[in-house]
């Protein structure tokens, strides 16, 4: 038996990085979000990278008393498919709290409401190629508006259905869904339920990992 003192091991996290940008700009200006090119030190080289310019993002994981979970299905013209999804909207209202965002997207994508509300879960969609962050909200006590909101162009002809949490977690173990909003809120979901949903977060936590709301 090895007489080495035991090393505890940091906590697993990701670790916040600045490096210094020597250029930034405007590479396309797009109709809902733009490419930027940044130009950086590190590792002691110049690097140039394009990345989309992004606003971040809410979706919801609505629950019933039931538990099953609020799904919808929509069209996404880049990958061709109608896909099964939780409700989720972008932060591009100027000024407006993530968790007001996340409110005001279900009740305009599901005419729904809810009680009780809990961070969920965080991340980045592609950090190669994107700055995108999405926090995902657990939405509880869920009741209807009473208001039907007026619905466009893909979002005209959603399906809403109500899934157990479970068949959920397989659709997504046996590869039939694909929105990663979706399959990490529900595999997230499904952990924290088992532990008793001991590591929710509080509604209005800090998003400080967000690249645009960093310090909220």
């Amino acid at each position: 038996m090895s007489d080495a003192p035991v090393v505890a091991e940091e906590a697993l996290t990701d670790d916040a990085f600045s490096p210094q940008i020597t250029s930034s700009e405007i590479a396309f200006e797009g109709k809902i979000w733009n490419v930027r090119r940044d130009t950086f030190r590190y590792n002691d080289d110049e690097i140039t990278r394009e990345y989309i310019d992004h606003t971040g993002a809410v979706a919801i994981l609505a629950m019933d008393d039931d538990g099953r979970v609020l799904l919808i299905k929509q069209y996404r013209h880049p990958v061709r498919h109608r896909e099964w999804e939780i409700p989720a909207g972008l932060l591009d209202v100027r000024g407006e709290e993530p968790l007001a965002a996340a409110k005001r997207e279900l009740s305009e994508e599901a005419d729904l409401q809810a009680d009780e509300w809990n961070v969920l879960g965080e991340f980045y969609t592609s950090p190669g190629g994107s700055d995108e962050a999405i926090r995902i909200y657990l939405a509880r006590g869920v009741t209807p508006t009473g208001t039907v909101f007026t619905r466009a162009e893909e979002e005209a002809d959603i399906e809403v259905r109500w899934v157990p949490l479970d068949d959920v977690v397989d659709a997504v173990l046996n590869r039939r869904v694909q929105n990663p909003s979706l399959i990490v809120g529900a595999l997230s979901a499904r952990v924290a339920r088992e532990s008793g949903w001991a590591q929710l977060g509080a509604a209005d936590l800090p998003w400080p990992r967000h690249p645009k709301l960093g310090g909220e």
